[in-house]
């Protein structure tokens, strides 16, 4: 709103100053902090009305130090952090820009499913929630719409250089190429081939690889539902990861913001042509923009730490945790780093994997021989080191220094390839 509005007042009015609103960097900076103030002005005003509408959180005993120090602290916090994004969102980042669009719509889709959770759990008193084939079909629904939508609207594109493309025997038509308005040697390619085939880190791996051996029309069709799957399996993985994060105080929220401010410095180069350029990684035009909703994110999750941190005075709940984990597999998917996703979100596989590895031991050795044995004192992983008598503030700290370790190695992977 606030971008067309100084637009119109640096190119007309000629106000001085008002040009600011231009730059990407700028908005950012602003949008860091408003999200900032929101989330701590304000979240303290969502929670007394939590705690007088008796949002409070049911802890099973399961025999963890603390534990049922925790009952009763409210929940559904989440509406604090998707309150500090969208409205900052919608005040700096430009509405006309799909890939804000189909972050705005990530947002709002996870955390109505989210908070569909939780509203069941609070308030119909059952500890299930939300039927799981529910919360699985619309983590299904979001990853088919940015799925799709990156297949065929045509603002998804790529830049790529001509002599690269006729290398990789990409075919197209004069109306398909248009000159870049900065540099007449660089093209943007409108070729459905090209917009329809995701591209991840700077080798430009194409899933068509995979169907080399079918006929050019299969090939193209088995490749789009493949990579549709391919974003419907992230999107599911990656939110329902975030939600096992979420078990104790300021794990997830910490972790979201340390994934989210790597995830802001991969948007800023993809969307920038000289750093494109130098790292030799894709240009996608347009994409620069997530840089101002990556600010929004990182200071509603910084915020909502204000309140969230040992010992917390809410609990974000499946509202934000399903929402933060969405983002974030969305974000990762539209800039083509899909690959990063088991580095970058190191501490979200590791959470998941506990739970499987789990389960299935368990499962395996009842069968074998009669009583089931673990791998962990519990799952998910936390509550193993809890277990261990680890307080849980120091679990916290250091899974985050572990995530600030796994997002440097994400960002050297750009010096590297």
């Amino acid at each position: 709103m606030l971008y067309n509005l100084f637009k119109y007042l640096d190119e007309i009015m000629q106000m001085p100053g008002a040009g600011l609103f231009q730059y990407i960097t700028f908005r950012a900076a602003v949008a860091i902090i408003l999200s900032l103030l929101i989330s701590m002005l304000f979240g303290g005003k969502i929670i007394n009305y939590l705690r007088r509408l008796q949002v409070g959180e049911s802890i099973r005993d399961l025999g963890l130090k603390g534990q049922k120090e925790k009952e009763g602290t409210p929940t559904m916090g989440g509406v604090i952090i998707i309150m500090a994004i969208v409205i900052p969102c919608l005040l700096l980042a430009r509405l006309d820009n799909i890939y804000i669009l189909l972050l705005l719509l990530a947002t709002t889709w996870m955390g109505i499913i989210g908070f569909a959770d939780d509203y069941i759990k609070v308030f119909k008193k059952d500890k299930k929630g939300l039927k799981g084939r529910f919360k699985i079909l619309g983590q299904v629904g979001l990853g088919l719409i940015v799925g799709v939508t990156m297949l065929f609207n045509q603002d998804i594109k790529v830049r790529m250089d001509l002599e690269d493309v006729e290398n990789k025997g990409y075919t197209f038509t004069e109306e398909q190429v248009r000159f870049s308005e900065k540099d007449q040697k660089e093209y943007v390619y409108l070729n459905e081939r090209l917009t329809n085939v995701p591209f991840i880190s700077s080798n430009e791996l194409d899933y068509s690889i995979f169907f080399s051996f079918l006929s050019e029309d299969t090939a193209k069709i088995c490749t789009n539902i493949f990579f549709v799957l391919i974003v419907i399996f992230i999107v599911t993985s990656v939110s329902n990861a975030a939600n096992l994060t979420d078990g104790i105080d300021g794990l997830a929220t910490g972790i979201s913001a340390i994934i989210m401010a790597t995830l802001a410095i991969l948007v800023y180069v993809s969307g920038n042509a000289i750093a494109a350029d130098y790292l030799n990684i894709l240009f996608i035009p347009g994409s620069g923009e997530m840089f101002v909703f990556a600010a929004c994110f990182l200071g509603a999750c910084i915020g909502f730490l204000w309140y969230n941190s040992f010992p917390a005075q809410v609990f974000m709940g499946d509202t934000g945790s399903l929402t933060l984990g969405g983002i974030i597999a969305a974000m990762a998917i539209l800039i083509r780093k899909e690959l990063l996703i088991p580095l970058l979100c190191g501490i979200f596989l590791l959470e998941s994997l506990s739970v499987i590895l789990q389960v299935s031991y368990f499962k395996y050795t009842r069968k074998k021989y009669g009583e089931g044995r673990r791998i962990f004192l519990m799952s998910p992983l936390h509550h193993h080191y809890q277990k261990k008598g680890i307080h849980e503030a120091k679990i916290v700290t250091r899974f985050w220094i572990v995530g600030v370790l796994l997002a440097v190695l994400a960002i050297i992977t750009l010096k590297i390839r």
